[in-house]
């Protein structure tokens, strides 16, 4: 290694020169040379021209900041924000406009109420001369053939009537018929009924076989079973002939 090569990384390394090769016709340097940093001189060639330094160019100047152009708020104070935000909490709320509402429409008028039995249809066949009414409930074809029945006639005639002198009334309804209906139409003073809840006010208090005695209303009231069954049942037959002489008796 050569001895500049070594001076050079001794200042590299310590920063500190410890060793200056002695060049021809140079004093070698003193102790306060020794704390000097060493500078190699400038070499020029001899006959090449000395360049002009060029001129170190002035710095370019800084970037102004640029500012992004707000639109405006049309405040011509800085405390205008403010007073206008104030404004619109202490200033009452605009109500909405409450659309009108349309009138409810009216209920319906309530009719008065009407008991089921006084709407119960009924047909009649007879003439209703001695006023005794035989109710039944049977369909139409049958019932306009019920005045030929035998046992009928037969029952008729033991108690001194014929079919012309009672008034034959079905019931067209699984409903019992109103006693006031039958009343404002025809007059009756016996009601023999072959079957069951045919009549309104008998549905509760009366018995099979009892006749019952209505005396505000001139009226005596008898159920039996329906035609069908007594007209082939001996047993019912006797059972329906007492109440029948206990109910006529009163009528002679």
């Amino acid at each position: 290694m050569s001895t500049e090569k070594l001076a050079f990384l001794q200042n590299f390394y310590t920063d500190v020169t410890l060793y200056v090769p002695a060049e021809a016709g140079t004093p070698a340097p003193g102790p306060a040379a020794a704390d000097a940093p060493a500078v190699a001189p400038a070499v020029t060639a001899p006959d090449a021209p000395v360049a002009a330094a060029k001129p170190t160019p002035p710095p370019a100047p800084a970037p102004e900041p640029r500012v992004s152009s707000m639109p405006s708020t049309g405040f011509s104070k800085p405390s205008a924000g403010l007073e206008r935000l104030t404004s619109s909490i202490l200033s009452p709320p605009v109500a909405a406009p409450v659309p009108a509402a349309s009138p409810a429409p009216a209920p319906p008028a309530a009719t008065p109420g009407v008991p089921p039995a006084t709407l119960t249809p009924f047909a009649t066949l007879g003439s209703n001369a001695a006023g005794v009414l035989l109710l039944c409930r049977l369909p139409r074809e049958q019932f306009v053939k019920l005045h030929r029945n035998v046992f009928l006639n037969k029952m008729l005639q033991a108690l001194g009537l014929v079919m012309e002198d009672v008034l034959l009334v079905n019931v067209e309804s699984e409903l019992p018929v109103a006693l006031a209906s039958l009343r404002q139409q025809l007059d009756a003073t016996h009601i023999i009924a072959f079957g069951k809840n045919l009549l309104d006010v008998t549905i509760r208090n009366t018995q099979i076989y009892e006749p019952v005695l209505f005396p505000s209303l001139n009226l005596s009231y008898l159920a039996s079973a329906t035609i069908e069954l007594v007209e082939y049942d001996v047993s019912l037959k006797k059972r329906l002939w007492p109440g029948l002489q206990a109910m006529f008796l009163n009528r002679q």
